[in-house]
């Protein structure tokens, strides 16, 4: 039987104690080890590049070079798609440096106070090329900073440029994925196959430049595709 892959992650925080108690949290997982630590953002952008790791935990509020710029370097160093994907680790749930980190390339958040079971299975997620954005805050963040934009300047008319190069049924998926929905419920939605959907969600992401879910999500928000709380 062939053994799953070990997830490698590397854990970017400056309180010790955090760093600790989720470095004991993950490695007590099968398929989850700790290679390395952070001290700042700065050090999480050297020992990204060093260790090459699968998941970087990222906080936010990091002397020297704060999460999110650390986020944007490790995710515009990963070229070829297959680099480093990007946990953002928060205290509030509501924090405005959040909705900036998902521009800057991240692939989800977690909660500080989240249970060792939801750590586990974020890092999973996000391991595996998905958006942690569904059920939960990432979506309302989303919601609430894109809804500040304004669609009628001369950034929101370009995002439009790029919208219209979809078809009609890669425009309906991508606003179903800004909704949050997985692939398999996609699929239910539109009556069609989880493959076929697969496909489509690779198309839009080629297409529009992104590089996954969450910033496809961020992306139909910020056109006016989805709008927060309408259709």
């Amino acid at each position: 039987m062939t053994r799953a892959r070990t997830i490698r992650v590397l854990l970017a925080d400056d309180q010790k104690l955090v760093r600790q108690g989720f470095t004991v949290l993950l490695d007590a997982e099968p398929d989850i080890t700790v290679t390395g630590q952070a001290v700042d953002g700065m050090e999480a952008v050297e020992r990204a590049a060093e260790l090459a790791p699968d998941v970087v935990l990222m906080d936010i509020r990091m002397p020297r070079l704060g999460g999110i710029e650390a986020t944007r370097r490790i995710t515009e160093a990963n070229t070829a798609g297959d680099g480093p994907k990007v946990l953002v680790l928060t205290t509030f749930d509501l924090d405005e440096y959040v909705f900036e980190a998902l521009r800057a390339g991240a692939s989800g958040f977690l909660l500080k106070d989240a249970s060792a079971a939801e750590l586990a299975e974020g890092v999973r997620v996000v391991a595996r090329g998905e958006a942690l954005l569904a059920p939960g805050l990432t979506k309302r963040l989303i919601e609430k900073f894109a809804g500040m934009r304004d669609e009628n300047g001369p950034g929101g008319a370009r995002l439009m440029e790029r919208v219209a190069g979809l078809t009609e049924r890669e425009t309906e998926v991508l606003a179903l994925v800004a909704r949050g929905l997985s692939n398999l419920e996609i699929a239910e939605q539109l009556v069609v196959a989880e493959q076929t959907v697969k496909t489509h969600v690779s198309r839009i992401l080629v297409k529009l430049g992104l590089r996954d879910r969450t910033q496809a999500a961020v992306f139909a928000y910020e056109t006016g595709l989805v709008r927060p709380g309408g259709a």
